[in-house]
């Protein structure tokens, strides 16, 4: 089965040489007990570890079942000592922060046995060596018999060919010795053992066979045997060992454990620099949180906005006298303002050209906008619904000559005043923006909403304006004490209604002739009582740290966009703007053609029919007549359908884009460049949009001022990691120092020199885990006073935030850094010499 061939083995001190073993020929039988006697010194442990092995010759050839071994490599080598090979050393050489059933075990790891297997084998081996119920215990709570005996389980688990102990008996009492050597001998007849021992009296009592060794010679063999004559008997098998990453990482936390303190103080200097990093990237992503926060709210409240009157222009201009210095002469200059305000006069957007490219590109304008708000030059009439004591108009509103204390300053404020305002069709922002006190959000186009401010109120202007309260009262200075000190509840304003008058039901057909009758409260009654009715449904609030904007109000009545859908509905069916639109030379107001040139009122223009009808008419009627005949002679067919409330759905007054970040807005505005420039190509230089956005440069100089001062804090915090991995690096090569032996133990049941590397690759990942986890536990820790101070004197709240993907990437980075460290230390553990290793303490 073995034959050494000539083996010789020489050892380098200097320049000075040592033949520790020379020209050594012999062979070994299948199954046999052979006792290599010699002292100390004279190479018995040299050639048996030449034969496990662990040592290779200086010269000549070791054949394995016929085999060479001179072309083995060290992978070569390793497969050979793990399936063919068994150690039992003197000294046990067990792992100590293995369980007996894991030192047992642990060979079979770099066999490729899967786990219940080991187990299995492992618990019969330990059966047959008499440790069936110390399979859990670890060394240290063992006697050196019991230990020896889980070396020998250990050697005999991966069925080896070859058993080779070196002194096994040599720390036994002799009565646990004779255990031992019956133990050995029972092995040998199924297999190879090779004991050397410096004991005659073992080798003679329990060996078949003995060889004396002296000075790296054999002076005697006691039952040698042929070359030839065992070489069919054995089938050798070399493959490749491995030892799973799971497997090295279970030994290097377990070897972890046994030094819990030291382990705990390294990870925590490890971890100083996550911790650093950490609370750096949770107070940058807070502020930025915070900084997008804003940003969002700013972004609702002020979306991108394309009017059809650019006023862009005109911003820009502005006295500029750098160009015109002063001269001190007898001669006045003149500075060009208004030359240059005309020069630059307001412009037009064509938005009808650009609605129709939104709509020809609607998913790509999905993907860069939350909601898009088309916006038209319509509101609706809105009446209070008890006429009792005659119409009273409420949009617009009257309360400015109803009011008789009011000065010419207060009722131009009255006569502007308007809280009905139109609420977003995105259900998600009124969510996001709104609390509901009581009810809810409106859903059609009868129902409004009620929009207290964030102090609960509602402004007396409004109560007034909505006729809740008596605007008569604002003339009595007495009951304007009285209302500071009232309040309403929520469910006072749920279930009250207001009627919405269509635009052009304001006008009737009399004597061929379109005649607003606004003025007519009989009439109006009847149109009023006879509209829609439009009830209040809810009560809502800003949500705190949001804004007011057009399509989110801070206060009034809220309507939903299909109020506005109707009443367009309802225009554009009404037989006066049908009748203008069959006829648009036609003034239907008039009778008479839009007048090209137009006119003061004079009877000359009138027809006689006309001039009858006029003298029928009393002093007031006339009145009224000429001053009609006067705003509609200087009327034109586009005046017309305005006055009548029509809108163009292709031509809106103003589009309101909606975004919801600041990479979004940016890439929206891009989407319009790139519109402007496709105009610009083609020659439409009429259709290129004017726009402006100020709001996002200066969100964007915040931003980026936030991530330079992370990156430049981030940096100096680096250094602290790099000096961690220089420490951890020094432990693991501690680490190295103390688990030497067991280096030596892992090669000789065939671990390579990879395996090893693994191991403390591992070890170091623990490490750097632990610190990293430690780290965001205490990042996570310090968040919470952090956020409690920042919110007591800013008020703004959660400032120190740190990302889940953060904390894992910080975790991550802690476990490559350490394991970079480790690399040094690992590939010293992995050029160690097995016997050198096995032999240190």
């Amino acid at each position: 089965m073995l034959q050494l061939q000539h083996i010789s083995k020489v050892y380098h001190t200097g320049d000075q040489e040592f033949h520790a073993l020379k020209d050594i020929s012999i062979c070994f039988r299948e199954n046999e007990f052979v006792s290599i006697l010699g002292q100390s010194g004279s190479g018995k442990t040299t050639l048996l570890n030449i034969i496990g092995g662990l040592n290779q010759y200086t010269s000549g050839d070791l054949l394995i079942q016929g085999k060479s071994t001179k072309q083995f490599k060290d992978r070569d080598w390793d497969s050979y000592r793990n399936h063919t090979i068994g150690f039992v050393f003197q000294s046990y050489n067990l792992i100590g922060h293995q369980t007996a059933l894991s030192n047992v075990e642990i060979a079979m790891t770099l066999s490729g046995v899967s786990k219940a297997e080991r187990k299995k084998r492992a618990i019969e081996v330990l059966e047959r060596v008499g440790l069936k119920d110390h399979l859990y215990k670890k060394p240290s709570q063992m006697s050196g018999g019991q230990m020896q005996r889980i070396a020998i389980a250990r050697a005999l688990v991966n069925d080896p060919k070859v058993v080779l102990a070196d002194e096994p008996t040599g720390a036994l009492d002799s009565e646990t010795s004779v255990q031992i050597m019956d133990l050995l001998k029972d092995i040998a007849k199924e297999r190879l053992v090779i004991m050397v021992t410096h004991n005659p009296e073992l080798a003679q009592k329990y060996s078949t066979r003995i060889v004396q060794v002296l000075d790296g010679n054999i002076l005697s063999d006691s039952n040698p045997c042929e070359s030839t004559e065992e070489t069919k008997q054995v089938d050798i098998q070399f493959t490749k060992t491995k030892m799973s990453f799971i497997t090295a990482l279970v030994l290097s936390f377990n070897n972890l454990l046994t030094k819990k303190g030291r382990t705990l103080l390294t990870a925590f200097a490890g971890s100083i620099g996550i911790i650093g990093i950490a609370l750096i990237l949770a107070l940058s992503n807070g502020v930025s949180d915070y900084v997008k926060k804003v940003q969002e709210d700013t972004l609702v409240s002020l979306p991108l906005t394309i009017s059809e009157q650019n006023q862009s222009n005109l911003l820009a201009t502005s006295p500029d006298l750098s160009e015109k210095p002063y001269k001190d002469n007898h001669e006045l200059g003149i500075n060009t303002i208004l030359t240059n305000l005309l020069k630059k006069q307001i412009g037009k957007n064509d938005l009808a050209s650009f609605k129709t490219y939104l709509e020809e590109h609607a998913s790509k304008v999905e993907s860069l906008t939350k909601d898009i708000r088309y916006r038209y030059n319509l509101q609706p009439f809105i009446y209070a619904s008890d006429t009792s004591n005659g119409p009273k108009s409420i949009l617009p509103s009257t309360l400015a000559d109803e009011v008789e204390t009011a000065n010419q300053t207060m009722k131009g404020y009255l006569q502007n005043l308007n809280y009905w305002s139109e609420l977003s069709s995105d259900s998600s922002m009124l969510e996001s923006k709104y609390d509901v006190l009581e009810g809810r959000f409106p859903q059609d186009k009868s129902e409004i909403v009620l929009i207290v401010d964030e102090n609960n109120q509602i402004s007396d202007l409004l109560l007034y304006s909505l006729r809740i309260k008596d605007p008569s009262e604002l003339n009595d200075t007495k009951k304007l004490d009285e209302l500071s000190s009232q309040t309403y509840q929520y469910s006072d304003f749920i279930g009250k209604t207001f009627k919405a008058v269509v635009n052009t039901n304001r006008f009737v057909k009399e004597n061929n002739l379109w005649v607003n009758k606004i003025a007519d409260a009989s009439y109006m009654k009847t149109q009023i009582e006879n509209g829609l009715e439009l009830k209040i449904v809810g009560v809502l609030r800003q949500k705190d740290g949001t804004s007011s904007s057009v399509n989110a109000p801070s206060g009034g009545i809220a309507y939903t966009s299909t109020l506005i859908d109707y009443t367009s509905e309802h225009i554009q069916n009404s037989d006066i703007v049908k009748e203008q639109e069959a006829n648009q030379n036609l003034n239907v107001f008039t009778g008479k053609d839009f007048a090209k040139d137009p006119k003061p009122f004079s009877s000359e223009n009138l027809t006689e029919e006309e001039k009858i009808q006029l003298a029928k008419m009393t002093p007031e009627e006339q009145a009224q007549y000429v001053q009609q005949y006067n705003d509609n002679s200087a009327s034109t067919y586009e005046e017309n359908l305005a006055k009548m409330g029509v809108i163009n759905k292709s031509k809106p007054a103003a589009i309101e884009l909606y975004t919801s970040s600041f990479q979004q807005k940016q890439d929206l505005k891009e989407f319009i460049n790139a519109y402007n420039t496709a105009k610009k190509e083609a020659g439409e230089d009429d259709k290129v949009l004017a726009y402006s956005d100020d709001i996002q440069t200066i969100m964007s100089s915040i931003t980026t001022l936030v991530g330079v001062v992370t990156t430049v804090l981030v940096g100096f915090v680096a250094i602290s990691l790099i000096v961690s991995s220089i420490m951890i690096s020094i432990i693991t090569y501690i680490s190295v120092l103390e688990r030497t032996k067991e280096i030596g133990i892992l090669r000789a049941m065939g671990a390579s020199k990879k395996d090893i590397r693994r191991i403390f690759t591992a070890e170091t990942a623990i490490e750097g885990f632990i610190s990293g986890v430690l780290g965001i536990a205490v990042t996570l820790l310090a968040t919470f006073p952090i956020n409690a101070i920042v919110a007591k004197m800013t008020n703004v709240g959660n400032v120190a935030q740190l990302p889940i993907e953060v904390a894992l990437i910080l975790i991550g980075i802690s476990i490559v850094l350490t394991m970079l460290a480790g690399l040094i230390p690992s590939r010293i553990a992995a050029k160690k010499d097995p016997v050198e290793s096995l032999r240190s303490e």
